[in-house]
């Protein structure tokens, strides 16, 4: 719906804007009279009362696969979505990743101070682009909703303020694979994250993994949440299946998987070890 900061395609089309206080002055009247008039606001709370599951999880990663079972097991998951499964289009909720990442401090060696998130106050303009985004989930009707975009998880303190009462899939994958393939949230600088970015593309992949992954460590966990890792999936598809069932008290279907997606950076040529990940992998399991 709106240009995106920075982004070349958006630039092309003529409408690109230079900062986002520009952009959030220029838009502000507009949101405002959308969302926050009584006869217009799609109220986003309404999703706390559905039963509405949001899939968090960065990028290659493999949510596609629980985006996919969801919707075949008849979870409305918005529209409209693209081949990746995920709800688009995703520029309102771009925006709101710029805008919450305004209260991120940097520490430096990849450490991250996140105190700021849990205590101010969200911005009614986060608020209104949550809901434009998903504006579908709130108008639906179905008995089952909910959404996958790997954008989300950088929003993943705020939107857990904003919607306690949904269930959360926190979706991870290996980080020695996870970082082998590019994704829009390589550099998290692009959603005003700060951080002095390394040179080495590699090291800027494994520290937005590892950013997205001390985000969500750091956020108060919502009543309902799950965590699954990718692999267990591939591997042991009926059980996880089984598990997610019982947490969304819903019936799912198995999915195609490719067992062959476990452990691709054994044999990667462009891998290699990144110290700063080796925490992360011990708590989440992958070195033991």
């Amino acid at each position: 719906m709106f240009a995106i900061i920075g982004d070349p395609l958006r630039r092309r089309r003529g409408i690109y804007v230079h900062s986002l206080g520009q952009r959030i002055r220029f838009r502000s009247m507009w949101l405002r009279r959308k969302f926050f008039s009584p006869a217009s606001r799609g109220d986003l709370q309404r999703l706390n009362a559905k039963n509405c599951v949001a899939v968090i999880g960065r990028g290659h990663g493999g949510t596609r696969l629980m985006a996919s079972t969801l919707r075949l097991s008849g979870v409305f998951t918005g529209a409209p979505t693209n081949s990746s499964e995920d709800l688009i289009p995703p520029y309102d909720l771009y925006d709101a990743c710029r805008l919450m990442g305004r209260h991120v401090r940097y520490r430096g060696s990849y450490q991250w101070d996140f105190e700021a998130l849990h205590q101010v106050e969200i911005d009614d303009i986060f608020i209104a682009l949550a809901e434009s985004f998903l504006s579908s989930l709130v108008n639906n009707t179905r008995p089952y909703c909910g959404w996958k975009l790997p954008e989300t998880n950088l929003i993943f303190p705020w939107i857990v303020r904003l919607l306690p009462g949904i269930r959360y899939i926190y979706w991870v994958r290996d980080p020695r694979d996870s970082i082998l393939g590019a994704h829009r949230t390589d550099d998290i600088r692009r959603f005003n994250v700060p951080f002095k970015a390394p040179a080495d593309m590699l090291e800027m992949r494994a520290a937005s993994w590892k950013y997205q992954y001390d985000i969500v460590k750091a956020t108060p966990a919502p009543r309902q949440f799950v965590i699954v890792r990718f692999e267990d999936f591939v591997l042991n598809q009926g059980r996880e299946l089984e598990r997610l069932g019982e947490f969304l008290n819903l019936k799912l279907v198995r999915v195609p998987v490719d067992h062959s997606r476990v452990g691709v950076w054994r044999n990667h040529p462009q891998y290699r070890e990144v110290p700063f990940l080796t925490s992360a992998m011990s708590e989440l399991g992958y070195l033991s």
